[in-house]
């Protein structure tokens, strides 16, 4: 418990500055919907009819002029790009940042197990993710209700928790790497997210590339997807489970035997 509690005690300002980034983003856009709606009718007509433009960002299937496809494409992609940046750099940097500060040897000489170090490491950036996501979500249902929309509790939910499994994903793939690091892997981990981001993009502008769509996290955080199944897609989940625990198991295998230097 005391690692955990420093490893928070050193992220709380990132994480305050990350949580506020995103949410503040999604508020504002959500502030903004009131004003647009009444133009929306007209651009979303527009935008479905974009061809491939619309199939990658799932415009052809979300009505934009409706809150619920309004938020499933903008504030979606603001929570699942901030968001998945925001879980690559913790999880690339959990690890690796001892030896790239020099505080490798320091930490070893406590009475801790390399294994104890592995778990308390990756439970508080669990933890770090699961508190942006809670709060992101309360300011977004929060501001739904403020600007007098009725809140649609299950597919903004589902969309949420479609995120929140999307960054733990991501985190535990950076964790695994971040134990074959001996300096920081930030450029990695930010490389990774933006390639699965563009992963499914490509994936939804052709079926021939739909296999993507099962690679990247992105695939099961679809709010295109999500919106019209009202339910988040388990294959694609089980996938990203089974890569998650493959990401935590290289970095308990990888840092019990590594050189510490």
């Amino acid at each position: 418990m005391t690692l955990i509690r420093h490893e928070l005690k050193q992220a709380w300002k990132a994480l305050l500055i990350w949580t506020l980034s995103i949410g503040a983003f999604i508020v504002i856009c959500l502030f903004m919907y009131p004003e647009m709606k009444s133009q929306m009718n007209s651009i979303s007509s527009i935008f479905s009819s974009m061809g491939m433009f619309s199939s990658a960002f799932g415009l052809d299937t979300l009505d934009f002029g409706s809150l619920k496809g309004f938020y499933g494409i903008e504030c979606g992609n603001i929570l699942g790009i901030g968001g998945a940046l925001f879980a690559a750099l913790i999880g690339i940097a959990a690890l690796a940042i001892e030896e790239k500060n020099g505080t490798a040897e320091f930490l070893l000489t406590h009475p801790l197990r390399r294994t104890e170090i592995i778990t308390a490491k990756l439970i508080a950036v669990l933890i770090q993710i699961l508190i942006l996501n809670v709060a992101v979500w309360l300011m977004a249902v929060g501001s739904i209700a403020v600007i007098g929309e009725p809140v649609p509790w299950k597919e903004v939910t589902l969309l949420h928790t479609a995120y929140f499994l999307l960054q733990v994903e991501l985190a535990c793939v950076c964790f695994g790497i971040s134990a074959f690091l001996w300096k920081g892997g930030i450029g990695i981990g930010l490389g990774l997210a933006i390639a699965l981001y563009f992963m499914n993009i490509i994936g939804n502008l052709t079926s021939k590339a739909d296999v993507l769509k099962y690679i990247t996290p992105f695939g099961y955080a679809d709010g295109s997807e999500i919106f019209n199944k009202g339910a988040l897609d388990g294959c694609k989940l089980l996938i990203g489970l089974a890569v998650s625990v493959i990401g935590v198991a290289l970095a308990y295998w990888k840092y019990n035997k590594k050189d510490i230097r």
